[in-house]
């Protein structure tokens, strides 16, 4: 019988389901070229957005491909969580296990400078008599759903809502969107030009001290917005063995300690174990959040 190939033989993909340039996928790129030199075989990231409707369409690719660690999910919280939810098979039951959560994004509710509110109150009050549309990733995403429940905690709604595949400076400009949650990473640009109303997440972020956190308006929604990897749950041990230890060492590295310093990201390795429990724990939270929605 001929021996088994050791992993890796050939070309590995790391599917970013979201357009390029946020922070999931400049680390996933990171994690991709490393993969490439430790193993001397192709990686690459593979951006597969899902048209204004969340990360699951590419989730779903990930679930339907072989069990090898040749096609490795960069997913954020609502893949394991929401996935199973949205009425594809392939997500249905959860396919995934987590290799590990390394990014906490810096997440944000925000608005044009030149808005009227500069508050999540004012913001409250200036909707009893005036339209104000959201833009987000998806309906279903965590961010959207943590929007959504804050407003009605608020006593208020959105005039309308829409999903874009990407939220940032020209969105606002474009008044294509009054308010939109996105990653601080996407509004860096122009930040100096913008309201940040409120940030998702446990802690405040750096480069915008001044706003609150989600929690601290409302503490029953405070839920934090993670990336990590994911395998099919069939993978075998020793090749996630093999990804998690490139992904540490570029976790770990002064490039990313760099990166996080510039985006107010927190950039770390959670592992399997931590990051299962991680979910379960954030799977509660966001049950409480739909009731809210209800």
């Amino acid at each position: 019988m001929a021996a088994q190939a050791e992993y890796p033989e050939k070309p590995v993909e790391f599917v970013v389901p979201f357009p390029p340039g946020d922070l999931e996928d400049v680390l996933t790129r990171m994690i991709a070229d490393e993969f490439q030199a430790t193993y001397g075989v192709p990686a690459a990231v593979v951006n597969k957005p899902g048209g204004g409707g969340g990360p699951f369409p590419g989730a779903a690719e990930v679930a339907s491909a072989p069990a090898d660690g040749y096609t490795i999910g960069s997913f954020v919280i609502a893949v394991p969580i929401v996935g199973p939810e949205v009425g594809i098979p392939a997500l249905n039951p959860n396919p995934f296990d987590p290799l590990g959560i390394f990014l906490t994004y810096p997440f944000v509710i925000a608005a044009s400078g030149d808005a009227p509110y500069g508050s999540v109150d004012e913001l409250a009050a200036y909707a009893q008599d005036n339209d104000v549309v959201l833009g987000h990733f998806g309906a279903p995403l965590v961010p959207t759903q943590v929007t959504l429940a804050l407003a009605k905690e608020k006593g208020f709604s959105f005039a309308s809502d829409a999903a874009f595949d990407a939220l940032d400076c020209n969105t606002l400009a474009s008044g294509d969107a009054d308010v939109i949650n996105t990653t601080l990473q996407l509004i860096l640009p122009c930040l100096d030009d913008v309201k940040v109303l409120a940030s998702i997440g446990a802690e405040r972020i750096p480069l915008t001290p001044d706003a609150p956190t989600v929690g601290e308006v409302a503490p029953a929604l405070d839920v934090s917005l993670w990336n990590g990897l994911f395998v099919h749950k069939d993978t075998p041990a020793d090749v996630r063995e093999k990804i998690v230890a490139v992904a540490q060492k570029v976790v770990t590295s002064d490039a990313a300690k760099q990166l996080a310093e510039d985006t107010g990201a927190l950039i770390y390795w959670q592992n399997a174990e931590e990051s299962a429990a991680q979910i379960e724990a954030d799977t509660e939270t966001l049950g409480t959040i739909s009731s809210m929605l209800e």
